[in-house]
C-alpha cells in the first residue's frame, strides 16, 4: 500500500466506524488508530477486506491484549469473495465446473480468518447480514472430514447455519472474515 491508498483506507474505516456506532460501543477511534498505525501489515489486510467488498468494521475489544476485532460487515456476502468451494480438497474433489478459489485459501492469502459459528451469530447481533446472500464459515474438522462445510444466512428474520458439500459454490455465497489489530 502506498501513502495514498493508506490514508483513503483510514479515512473509510473512520467514517464507517462513525456511522456505526452501535457496532462498538464503549470503543474509541484514536485507541483503535494507534493500533492500526503500528500494524501495517493488518492494514493491507484491512485494505484487501475492503476492496473486495467486505466494509470491515470494529466490532469487538479485548480488554486483556488491547486488540481490535474488525469483520466484514458488508450487507450481503462480499462480492469479490463469492463463487468459491470452502477449501481446497472441495475445489479438488470437483470433476467439472471448478471455480477460480476456495474460501479457506483466499482468506489465508488476505491474511484474515472465516468467521467462526459464534461469531457469524454474533455479528448478526449487530444487524441484518445475509438476506440475499449466505456466507461460508469455519467448520468443523469432524464435519468437514465427513466431506460436508458450514455457512450462514439470515432468512424469514432467523440466522440459519446449514451445511453443503464443502466442493458446492454458488454465485450468491462467499465468505466473511475477521481480524484482530
Amino acid at each position: 500500500m502506498n501513502a495514498q491508498q493508506r490514508a483513503e483506507l483510514l479515512q473509510t474505516l473512520k467514517a464507517r466506524f462513525d456511522k456505526h456506532p452501535k457496532r462498538h460501543q464503549g470503543i474509541a477511534w484514536p485507541d483503535v488508530l494507534r493500533r492500526l498505525e503500528a500494524s501495517p501489515d493488518k492494514l493491507r489486510s484491512l485494505h484487501q477486506m475492503e476492496a473486495t467488498g467486505g466494509e470491515p468494521d470494529v466490532v469487538g475489544h479485548d480488554p486483556r491484549t488491547g486488540g481490535f476485532t474488525f469483520c466484514d460487515c458488508a450487507a450481503e456476502s462480499p462480492a469479490g469473495r463469492r463463487s468459491v468451494c470452502y477449501d481446497r480438497q472441495g475445489l479438488e474433489s470437483r470433476k467439472e465446473h471448478k471455480p477460480d478459489h476456495t474460501a479457506v485459501d483466499m482468506a489465508a492469502e488476505m491474511g484474515i480468518a472465516l468467521l467462526t459459528e459464534a461469531q457469524y451469530q454474533a455479528l448478526q447481533q449487530l444487524g441484518d447480514f445475509d438476506t440475499k446472500t449466505s456466507s461460508w464459515i469455519e467448520t468443523p474438522p469432524d464435519v468437514r472430514a465427513l466431506g460436508g462445510a458450514l455457512f450462514g444466512e439470515r432468512r424469514y428474520g432467523r440466522v440459519f447455519v446449514h451445511h453443503n458439500g464443502a466442493q458446492s459454490y454458488y454465485a450468491a455465497r462467499g465468505f466473511r472474515g475477521c481480524i484482530t489489530v
